[in-house]
């Protein structure tokens, strides 16, 4: 990896994972039905924060996003290299996690909080999917600058999380609390019940 990598346009770019992955997060939505979509609204809902973590949540969809998409139309994948190899699969894991997560979400009654699924191992699996998504992108393309943002996203998400978790509490009750007893917040062996 080199602190500032060489810049082209080209097909073969980063551009093309972050299309692939845009594409496959829309996909679950083409196949739900209306309860399914009434569901996937839980992702829309706005949780209670305080100014400092609002910024920084929006900061991830506003600043992060739009970056390292464009910074991506100018940045070689290093097709046929280890750092090819590794980043790919990495980045194809993202891309399965998320799609799990949106069904997951959506097979889950708007009034009961998602424990089923993914969400068995992990309270946080979209966060996660996208930490991973940028990881991937970023060894693929060797790309130092692609997973400080993903680290950015995480750390950023890190600080959010206990606000949003607590909305859930005062939502869900001792439902939640007693999911958050058995699930890990990120990825741990989950307790047994």
């Amino acid at each position: 990896m080199t602190a500032i990598p060489a810049f082209e346009i080209g097909v073969w770019n980063a551009w093309i994972l972050q299309a692939v992955f845009l594409l496959a997060a829309m996909l679950p939505y083409l196949f739900m039905g209306q309860e399914a979509k009434l569901s996937m609204k839980r992702m829309s809902q706005s949780i209670p924060l305080t100014k400092r973590n609002k910024i920084l949540a929006n900061s991830t969809h506003v600043i992060i996003m739009p970056f390292v998409f464009v910074y991506s139309i100018f940045l070689p994948l290093k097709l046929g290299t280890v750092w090819f190899y590794i980043g790919l699969p990495i980045f194809l894991l993202s891309v399965v996690m998320y799609i799990i997560t949106v069904i997951n979400i959506a097979n889950t009654s708007a009034d009961q909080p998602v424990t089923r699924g993914i969400y068995r191992f992990m309270r946080h699996p979209i966060y996660l999917s996208g930490f991973l998504m940028y990881l991937g992108i970023g060894i693929a393309s060797a790309s130092w600058v692609v997973i400080l943002c993903g680290v950015l996203w995480i750390l950023f998400f890190i600080i959010v999380v206990p606000a949003e978790e607590a909305f859930l509490n005062a939502k869900y009750g001792d439902i939640y609390r007693n999911y958050m007893v058995r699930t890990p917040r990120w990825i741990e062996i989950p307790k047994s019940t």
